[in-house]
């Protein structure tokens, strides 16, 4: 999540004062007042319900007891200064102390060191660069936070409220489309009284919440309040998906991504990732809901592994024009959404043609806007229902076809994309022949040659690449000319830079591994020779490859014996 450029405004708050309604004098009085403002200052006040379009604010306790409270009756006196204190306070604020406490003790502060790699020098990453986030601690001694605060991770350390040691983490998984990562540590000490946080149901609208974290501004944790404003499938910046997700009008800065947001009884109920950023727009903030944070924990204990949120490989249209539906043999009764295009690559190929009509999705009809029923008064896109299936999963789909009902049963898979939205922890592949630096795009490819704005900058070529081509095949990649290294053997091509390539004078393209298989070996090194030293052109020819250990082998068995020929002709010089 970006933090905002402009300095975050501190708003100054009065100290708190110590609730002095019908206090019987004591001696342990001034100090048990003092430690319950310590503790009650870290308890967010219950918000409003139904009061929309407030300003999230910092939470602080009272500043002044309430005068149309009624007197707490006495209190029989007891050695422990603080309890007489939090007698006097009464019972609801003792059960919120209770309830609350424990789950912002779950809270951590997450400290990433992140060295990402240079897409545009791909054989060799960027200076790294250290950040801070928010985590909260769940159950089998793991914790969550979210993926882009430990993208491109060299060492994450956690340290707990209160506590002045770092602990050195471990990332289990990390789910870039939904933005969420897992850690654990090794160390026992870590867990020693701390209880983990437990997840709800999804909010309704206008319930309370409580983000809680560690935002920019300060070193302690931090709390704001705000209500659930809107519920319904949004777009993850981070993973470059649609999937359910909750909008809140506290606020979330940049430091708050990771941390949890609890419900009125201090259960959680999402965690915190994004925040919208405009001149007409206040206090927007995102949360993912616990139906997206179960899906990705239970993805991990059954597979082992983050495998992703599968979703339909298909391009749809909606059906709310009257005169389509007829065209389209549809009758009164019948809604659903027509097919335009089906991804090659797509399981759903084999079965759904353009010009299909989908009617329902396991049972579910479709209605003409692409919306299913959610709730009591609410509707949702149809890609929720998909997003709850896993990878792998079946699901019948029924479908009409020339006036005629069909139904299919669809295998779920994860979207294979023409360029990548991301590169998921690897190295960028490349390949250098001659000077020439051939390399896959990407979206992070193309935002570190053209920046944020690449989808205004990049050429319009790439751009249609990205924006409406499908893959062709499930190894397809789109491959360029992204530089040339200056040589006497390219003389008159240095001006290239973003070519796309489709063939080779060897072979017709579509991936760049195609380009390294076709390459003769002989050709191969002594362009490299003729342009770098013969160690630099082996250590890039075996060591940055970002291919399976298979293709290295091949790459062995082929080059490691032109090489000693080449090595015992030289020696022999």
């Amino acid at each position: 999540m970006d933090g905002s450029t402009s300095k975050p405004k501190r708003k100054r708050g009065r100290k708190n004062k110590a609730a002095a309604v019908n206090r019987s004098p004591s001696p342990d009085a001034p100090a048990a007042a003092a430690t319950v403002d310590a503790v009650v200052s870290d308890i967010p006040a219950p918000a409003a319900g139904g009061r929309r379009g407030r300003k999230s604010r910092r939470l602080e306790a009272p500043a002044e007891a309430d005068a149309s409270r009624p007197p707490s009756p006495p209190t029989k006196p007891v050695a422990n200064g603080v309890d007489a204190a939090v007698a006097e306070l009464g019972p609801a604020i003792w059960e919120e102390i209770g309830r609350v406490v424990p789950s912002m003790d779950a809270v951590v502060k997450v400290f990433c060191v992140h060295t990402e790699p240079n897409f545009s020098l791909p054989w060799q990453r960027k200076r790294q660069y250290s950040s801070s986030s928010s985590g909260f601690i769940i159950g089998g001694r793991r914790v969550l936070t979210n993926a882009h605060s430990v993208e491109h991770f060299t060492q994450v350390k956690l340290k707990k409220r209160g506590s002045d040691t770092k602990y050195l983490a471990t990332v289990l998984a990390i789910g870039t489309e939904c933005d969420i990562a897992l850690l654990t540590v090794s160390d026992d000490e870590f867990w020693e009284g701390v209880s983990p946080v437990e997840f709800g149901s999804l909010p309704a609208l206008q319930d309370a919440v409580t983000v809680v974290g560690y935002p920019i501004g300060g070193d302690t944790i931090s709390v704001t309040s705000g209500v659930v404003s809107r519920i319904e499938v949004l777009s993850y910046v981070h993973g470059s998906t649609e999937l359910l997700g909750l909008q809140i009008d506290a606020a979330i800065n940049s430091g708050n991504s990771g941390g949890p947001a609890f419900n009125d009884r201090g259960i959680c109920v999402g965690i915190a990732f994004q925040s919208l950023k405009h001149e007409d727009a206040e206090n927007i903030g995102y949360v993912i809901p616990t139906p997206v944070i179960k899906h990705f924990i239970q993805d991990y204990e059954k597979s082992g592994a983050y495998t992703g949120f599968p979703i339909i490989g298909i391009e749809w249209q909606k059906m709310e024009n009257p005169d389509l539906r007829k065209a389209m043999g549809m009758k009164p009764d019948q809604k659903g959404v027509r097919v335009r295009r089906v991804e090659p690559t797509a399981p759903e190929s084999g079965c759904l043609q353009p010009s299909d009509i989908i009617l329902s999705f396991d049972g579910i009809d479709i209605a003409n806007d692409g919306t299913v029923p959610f709730r009591h008064g609410e509707r949702i896109g149809f890609s929720y229902l998909v997003s709850q299936k896993y990878t792998g999963d079946k699901a019948l789909i029924k479908v009409l076809r020339n006036s005629k009902v069909h139904e299919f049963k669809i295998k779920l898979a994860t979207h294979k994309r023409l360029i990548a939205a991301h590169v998921k922890g690897r190295p960028p592949s490349y390949y250098i022949v001659a000077g020439f630096v051939f390399a896959a795009v990407s979206v992070p490819y193309l935002r570190s040659e053209y920046g944020k704005d690449y989808e205004y900058d990049a050429p319009v070529k790439l751009l249609v690449k990205h924006l409406h081509s499908m893959a062709q095949s499930p190894d397809e990649q789109l491959v360029v000319v992204s530089q040339v290294l200056v040589a006497d053997i390219n003389i008159g091509y240095e001006d290239i830079v973003n070519t796309q390539v489709t063939e080779s004078s060897w072979i017709h393209l579509h991936e760049l591994l195609q380009l390294i298989l076709a390459v003769p070996p002989d050709i191969l090194l002594l362009k490299y020779i003729s342009t770098l030293s013969l160690w630099n052109s082996i250590s890039i020819l075996f060591f940055t490859c970002p291919f399976t250990d298979t293709v290295l082998l091949l790459f062995n068995a082929v080059y490691i014996s032109v090489f000693k020929d080449l090595q015992s002709n030289i020696i022999s010089r």
